[in-house]
């Protein structure tokens, strides 16, 4: 007899079989420790919610509730860990509730604590569990000697309406919980991308403006001990501080450009964008159309994002354009830079005919700009067959100016 191994899926169980295959065999392990997980789970929960509720006239009651409600979340990571491992069932780990420091201190950490609905929700599913887990471990073990021959199809039914109690009780809470560990990691991101830019900019000024700075400063003290000793000596080292002063200026627009250009705050992205596409050495043709009206919204001809978005929106570009330059081949022929508007949404493609094959993953730089659209809820996708051009197409969320 051939035994098949079932595989079970997120969303639906596996179908039953009146064979014993490695799935079957694994949902009777779950069932059989029902009881003895069950009591530790019930033991604990009675004992901490009887001895916090008689303490709660007290001022510790309250803290040992926040503590017990902690402990009955780790307690539930164990039972989806146990799910996820006999069942199949993949069940996403709850937020976990911020420190006091994160929180604002100890009595908002303490009240947030006390109100989790994961916790209570934990505390519920081991108080149910007992008189569950006697009835599992009874039908398992009673079943493998008596009642061979629909075993599993008893225990697939049982073992499915496990599974819909842990997706039920130890699940995070809704989508908001999903969305709040979003955000999280999406701050994460916003954080590190400006400290990176501030040590790029550090970097820059350090190695660059304020190096020909102290020279120029060195070169002018020079030429004032020699102004008077040889005057056509201190004219030279003048005309070459003079020098050394148009490359600093320069160096400073550079870097100006780079953290925020003028022209984009004075004239938007249509002008901004078609400066950063005459530096590129593929040819570009640029369209930027900001009209696209919503039901409703009002948006006229003159419309533009919020200054954050326009900014973001201008430092994509751009950085594809450069990675145009950088990897599009001898190739290329030629590129396009779109942008507009879809309803509440800021469209962006920016496609070449170059040789293709560019990928976010392997940390690129394409991948450096996902990261950043992802910080403020965008998009980004990447079609690149190989020999056949690269389009990559972003996605921001549009916020009116001001």
């Amino acid at each position: 007899m051939t035994l098949n191994h079932a595989v079970p899926d997120n969303d639906r169980p596996p179908p039953v079989r009146a064979v014993f295959s490695a799935v079957t065999w694994k949902e009777i392990a779950y069932l059989v420790s029902n009881l003895p997980v069950a009591i530790v789970g019930f033991v604990y929960a009675v004992v901490m919610v009887s001895t916090a509720g008689g303490l709660a006239v007290t001022a510790v009651g309250i803290p040992l509730l926040a503590c017990g409600l902690y402990l009955s979340r780790q307690l539930g990571r164990l039972d989806r860990a146990r799910a996820r491992g006999l069942l199949g069932v993949r069940v996403d780990e709850p937020t976990p509730i911020p420190g006091p420091k994160r929180s604002g201190g100890f009595f908002p950490w303490l009240w947030t604590s006390i109100k989790d609905p994961v916790g209570w929700r934990t505390v519920l599913y081991q108080l149910i569990r007992l008189p569950w887990g006697v009835l599992t471990f009874t039908v398992a073990l009673t079943g493998l000697f008596v009642l061979w021959p629909v075993l599993p199809y008893l225990v697939r039914l049982l073992a499915n309406a496990d599974r819909a109690m842990v997706r039920g009780l130890l699940s995070p809470s809704d989508d908001l919980e999903r969305r709040i560990a979003e955000l999280e990691s999406d701050r994460g991101v916003v954080v590190d991308t400006a400290a990176a830019d501030l040590r790029r900019i550090e970097r820059d000024l350090h190695d660059g403006a304020q190096a020909r700075l102290v020279a120029l400063a060195m070169g002018l003290g020079l030429a004032k001990e020699k102004l008077l000793e040889d005057p056509e000596g201190a004219a030279a080292m003048v005309d070459e501080a003079h020098g050394e002063v148009k490359l600093a200026l320069q160096e400073l627009r550079d870097l100006a450009r780079g953290i925020h250009p003028a022209v984009l705050t004075d004239r938007g992205l249509d002008a901004a964008l078609s400066s950063v596409a005459a530096r590129c050495v593929v040819p570009v043709k640029v369209a930027v159309d900001l009209q696209g009206d919503p039901a409703g919204s009002g948006a006229g001809s003159g419309a533009r994002p919020a200054e954050a978005i326009e900014g973001i929106a201008y430092f994509v570009v751009s950085e594809l354009l450069q990675n145009v330059s950088k990897h599009a081949g001898p190739g290329a022929r030629g590129a396009t830079a779109e942008v507009w508007r879809a309803g509440a949404r800021l469209m962006i493609r920016v496609s070449d005919d170059g040789r293709g094959g560019a990928s976010p993953s392997g940390g690129s730089g394409l991948a450096g700009l996902a990261e950043r659209l992802g910080a403020v809820d965008g998009v980004l996708v990447v079609d690149s067959p190989e020999g056949a051009g690269t389009v990559v197409t972003a996605e921001l969320p549009w916020r009116d100016r001001g």
